[in-house]
């Protein structure tokens, strides 16, 4: 190329070289390039700064979704209700408490749920490696009958083809020193799981059953039997589910669960909604107010939070003559919210209907944190003022990307066609001046003369 030939000429053409491209092609750069590179920067900034205040939304939006009617749990923040529980018996659970009904749960354990469980006689090492052969062992699970032949079989052998069997785990089990015992145990407690050894020989030699074998039969199987809130129920296992309530017997006994109405995480979200509000305030004041703020629309910023402020100080309720400030809400001068506790507490004691009917509302009459939820929601979306500002700074992040390579792709177009003009000037510069150092030379010897 012609670059390289640049700064080989002598004379006047040497000034023509590499070095004098590229310090005019750096001064150019900076009035054409490295500005759009700046704006480029300034919107990779915005994007980090407005991901801040889009997650700030998005929290303000999980605060808000226990005051929407339509909640996807199907339980708003008026809904919450508390659990007391007494008595050893059981364990009380519950997948969603604010589902319970109101009261007092009584359950009375009478017994326990249990499995069958046998063991063998037990034998020393010697004879629990060598074959039973004690002939055919019959055995029932729920109502199944299985024949297992002992022949040729060792304990460990026989514990393995019976613990084949549905129902049944059987295992080899080491009791002693030298003592070992075949181990039968039903999958599952109560009575429709239990196992019917058949008294036969093998069953007798075993020592599962027949006469003097009585105390291996360790575990007889059974329901448990309790009665809650009056209402008997045998069951084969030790939990029983009611009306929503997870109940899980440990030992008999009674035992009771009183499901209230709780009122405290009311406030509690209440704060914690006001909370993330003012954190939203707070952070989109400090973009739109500071003259280094990176944000291009500040209008836009300003519009999020009007918008949810339109919603959060409207009228609500049944004659739309209701509002936050008739409730302990208050306005501080640098626009955050707080909340009077006191004032809150005694309208919830007083009127709590009313201040659902502010916060939740109908589907007729919609209250303000249902309309916030939706209103944020739709923030999201492509023609809402969120998913709107995002499809902009992806425009305008594009657009600079375009306008700086062709920017870059013309300077370097420029400055290869200078560097070529440059080599054919520095070549006609040198030719005139070798011809001009002939004629100086001749000029001299004639006037030496």
């Amino acid at each position: 190329m012609a670059e390289g030939i640049l700064g080989l000429g002598s004379g006047q053409a040497a000034s023509l070289n590499q070095d004098l491209i590229d310090k005019l092609k750096t001064a150019e750069r900076k009035s054409t390039v490295e500005p759009l590179e700046t704006s480029i920067e300034s919107i990779t900034s915005e994007k980090e700064v407005f991901t801040t205040i889009d997650d700030k939304v998005s929290e303000v939006l999980d605060a808000i979704k226990v005051f929407d009617l339509f909640t996807l749990s199907g339980s708003t923040a008026f809904d919450q209700k508390s659990a007391t529980a007494t008595g050893d018996s059981v364990v009380f659970d519950a997948a969603d408490i604010s589902l319970l009904n109101e009261g007092v749960t009584t359950v009375d354990i009478k017994n326990l749920a249990q499995k069958d469980t046998y063991q063998s006689n037990d034998v020393n090492a010697i004879v629990k490696d060598e074959v039973v052969d004690l002939g055919i062992l019959d055995i029932t699970v729920g109502g199944i009958p299985t024949s297992i032949d002992t022949s040729g079989k060792t304990y460990e052998e026989l514990a393995s083809e019976i613990d084949k069997i549905s129902g049944v785990n059987a295992s080899l089990e080491q009791v002693g020193t030298d003592s070992y015992r075949l181990v039968l145990k039903s999958s599952e407690s109560g009575i429709d799981n239990k196992i019917d050894i058949s008294d036969s020989a093998a069953g007798n030699a075993l020592g599962f059953v027949g006469i003097g074998n009585e105390a291996n039969h360790t575990l007889v199987a059974q329901d448990m039997k309790a009665l809650v809130d009056g209402i008997e129920y045998n069951v084969s296992s030790n939990t029983l589910e009611v009306d929503g309530l997870k109940i899980a017997a440990t030992e008999t006994g009674i035992s009771s669960i009183n499901i209230s109405k709780d009122n405290t995480s009311i406030e509690k979200s209440m704060n914690t909604f006001i909370e993330k509000y003012n954190e939203l305030v707070a952070l989109v004041d400090t973009e739109v107010y500071s003259a280094d703020s990176d944000i291009a629309d500040k209008a836009a910023l300003k519009d999020i939070v009007n918008q949810i402020k339109d919603k959060l100080f409207g009228s609500y309720g049944t004659n739309s003559d209701k509002s936050v400030f008739s409730f302990g809400f208050e306005l501080g001068k640098d626009g955050s919210l707080s909340l009077d506790a006191e004032v809150f507490n005694k309208a919830l004691d007083e009127d709590i209907d009313t201040i659902k009917d502010l916060f939740i509302g109908s589907a007729e009459n919609k209250g303000l944190g249902t309309q916030i939820k939706e209103l944020i929601d739709n923030m999201g979306f492509s023609d809402g003022v969120i998913g709107l500002y995002e499809s902009s700074m992806k425009e305008r992040e594009t657009t600079l990307n375009e306008d700086k390579d062709k920017a870059e792709e013309a300077l370097n177009a420029k400055y290869t066609a200078l560097a070529a003009q440059f080599g054919s000037y520095a070549a006609i510069i040198t030719q005139f001046e070798s011809s001009f150092s002939g004629l100086s030379l001749m000029i001299e010897q004639s006037t030496a003369k």
